[in-house]
């Protein structure tokens, strides 16, 4: 398929009517006008509606098909969230528009923070950071407040599962703090026997993911978070896999001192592209006063904000303003949508879901990893040993691809090698699962009889295999050519 650059012919242009727009432009200063031409397509606008109309149509999406990308949870988007967060007195919004002006917005993310307290269960909740990255600096950063305010300079380790991701490391070190890997027991759970070993006076806390990546909900979390206080650390549980428990368990009941969330989770905020993201964190009583600023409070029938100067405390600010306006405003109109009794058949749709598909995967002969436990949200195919010379699980992925299917998550979590890591998510049917099923069947049966064919996948996409081996030296910029 050619690229719109390709499609360029010397002359072709869309008639623009400068007079439409109301502006006139001839007073530009000099000094702001190109010297050169701006090298862009010249295409008509026919050919560019086609084009884009036709790159469009090859997007695999939860809006086109199965998207099982865990551990992400690209849950629905309702259009109507959409539209109602689209409203022009939303759009027309300026960040720093003053209080007076901007209650109706204010009022939607009180309202939103009041929901996440209520299902998290914990006293204090603050929108303010822009994605889940920086959510889990900022449940570090008040934890490293915490040790602080109390003058406690020796604890300098953060304590993290094997089964968590790559990436939990990160706000840890850019806080100054040491990270211990901590081995998990033989069913991908945190052990506390294991813990008891690990933890000590150099403890800053542990960073839980419950649900694991692994799929593993930690029925003994609040053992693991008294071991934790005991020794003089905080508990900080990633929500990543909150969509799995919401309106079932509640955080803070499990002893969690922090718990971040991506809103795309369960709240169905847009995921994925890039962004824009949003981001939540609540905490127990002992962090209340670090929370992330600016929030929303409510005195008598008006809103105001609290910033960093009225909450001296606060770790400050992840942005300039109170977060992705517009992401939470889809969040809290979907999560009113759901509901408290949605919101928990939501999570059992998830698990349900994840659970028929392991099952439906077993009897067709395939494998799953830790076969001896169910799941929460969340299916380990163990690809380990593949069906058909040479046929490796990215070659699975990719497969898949041809089948109208989104690539899953491969080689994760490192524990399970060769595997794919698939989250249903509670919206899918039935019907929908089984086809996934069929798809993996015939791919098995194509590695079996064709292994080439499987091994040169995806065939329908506009792009087959990329070189992976140029991310480490990616050129990111494009030269158009002459002619």
């Amino acid at each position: 398929m050619q690229s719109i650059f390709e499609q360029s012919r010397r002359g072709g242009r869309t008639a623009v009517r400068a007079a439409l727009s109301g502006e006139d432009l001839s007073d530009l200063p000099v000094r702001f006008l190109r010297k050169s031409s701006a090298g862009l397509p010249e295409v008509t606008e026919l050919q560019a509606v086609k084009h884009y109309t036709r790159l469009s149509r090859r997007n695999l999406s939860s809006d086109t098909g199965l998207n099982s990308l865990a551990s992400c949870t690209f849950n629905y988007h309702p259009g109507a969230a959409l539209a109602l967060a689209s409203l022009p007195e939303f759009l027309v919004r300026h960040p720093e528009a003053p209080e007076g002006h901007s209650q109706g917005f204010m009022a939607c993310v009180y309202d939103l923070q009041e929901l996440i307290k209520a299902v998290t269960g914990m006293p204090g909740a603050s929108l303010a950071p822009a994605a889940g990255a920086q959510c889990e600096f900022a449940g570090i950063a008040m934890i490293k407040a915490y040790h602080d305010a109390r003058n406690d300079a020796d604890r300098t380790e953060i304590l993290i599962p094997e089964t968590a991701q790559a990436a939990a490391a990160v706000p840890a070190e850019m806080c100054g703090y040491s990270v211990r890997k901590l081995p998990v027991g033989s069913e991908g759970s945190v052990d506390v026997a294991i813990l008891e070993n690990f933890l000590g006076s150099r403890t800053a806390g542990l960073m839980l993911t419950n649900p694991s990546t692994v799929a593993v909900f930690a029925c003994n979390t609040e053992a693991i978070a008294g071991l934790v206080h005991e020794a003089g650390g905080l508990l900080n549980c990633t929500g990543d896999n909150l969509s799995a428990i919401a309106g079932k368990n509640r955080p803070d009941d499990m002893g969690i001192d922090v718990i971040t969330l991506d809103l795309h989770k369960c709240f169905c905020a847009p995921r994925g592209g890039g962004g824009p993201g949003a981001g939540a964190v609540a905490v127990s009583e002992r962090l209340l006063p670090y929370l992330p600023a600016p929030m929303v409070d409510r005195e008598g029938d008006a809103y105001t904000w609290l910033d960093e100067q009225r909450r001296p405390e606060s770790v400050g600010r992840f942005s300039a303003f109170a977060g992705n306006a517009g992401i939470l405003l889809r969040a809290y109109i979907a999560a009113l949508m759901l509901g408290r009794k949605g919101m928990r058949r939501a999570a059992e749709y998830s698990t349900m879901n994840a659970s028929y598909l392991r099952r439906q995967l077993l009897k067709s002969g395939f494998d799953a990893a830790y076969p001896e436990r169910g799941v929460a949200h969340e299916v380990i195919l163990n690809l380990r040993c593949p069906t058909g010379e040479g046929v490796a699980t990215r070659d699975y992925a990719k497969r898949l691809l041809d089948y109208g299917v989104h690539v899953p998550t491969t080689l994760l979590p490192p524990q399970a090698t060769e595997c794919l890591l698939l989250e249903p998510t509670g919206a899918e049917s039935k019907e929908m699962l089984d086809s996934f099923v069929a798809a993996m069947r015939a791919i098995r049966d194509e590695a079996e009889t064709d292994p080439d064919t499987v091994r040169g996948a995806p065939y329908t996409m506009p792009v087959g295999r990329l070189d992976e081996g140029a991310l480490v030296d990616a050129d990111l910029t494009w030269k158009p050519t002459n002619g």
